[in-house]
């Protein structure tokens, strides 16, 4: 589920929050999904669990997720504003890619065949 890589800069709750992110992005975790206990991950990822309890607080201050007292935390969906800063990012990248010259047909139809590929 989670790689951690000890070589990596980031600190290891930064490694935790960056690969729920990108599962939640990539359909990987679905809402409404049960995410692994504090403990179970901890004990899994051989770390502190007030590591996990730190990326899970953040995740949920995102609206990532939401925790459920005695019951867990679940996948609230990717939150608005990371759709809103990923559309924003793509808008940024579309301006560049016309202003060299690019077709906008061909980046529909790069668009349309990136949906296919999803469907």
């Amino acid at each position: 589920m989670i790689h951690l890589d000890h070589r990596d800069r980031r600190p290891i709750y930064q490694q935790v929050l960056d690969s729920f992110r990108e599962q939640i992005r990539a359909g990987i975790l679905l809402e409404g999904d049960k995410l692994p206990s504090v403990r179970e991950l901890a004990m899994e990822l051989a770390i502190n669990p007030n590591t996990i309890q730190r990326a899970y607080r953040e995740l949920e201050s995102e609206g990532w997720i939401a925790s459920v007292a005695g019951k867990g935390s679940f996948v609230c969906g990717t939150p608005d504003s990371d759709r809103l800063e990923l559309l924003a990012q793509f808008d940024t990248l579309v301006d560049k890619l016309l202003s060299t010259g690019t077709d906008a047909g061909e980046l529909i139809r790069r668009i349309q065949k990136g949906d296919d590929d999803h469907a």
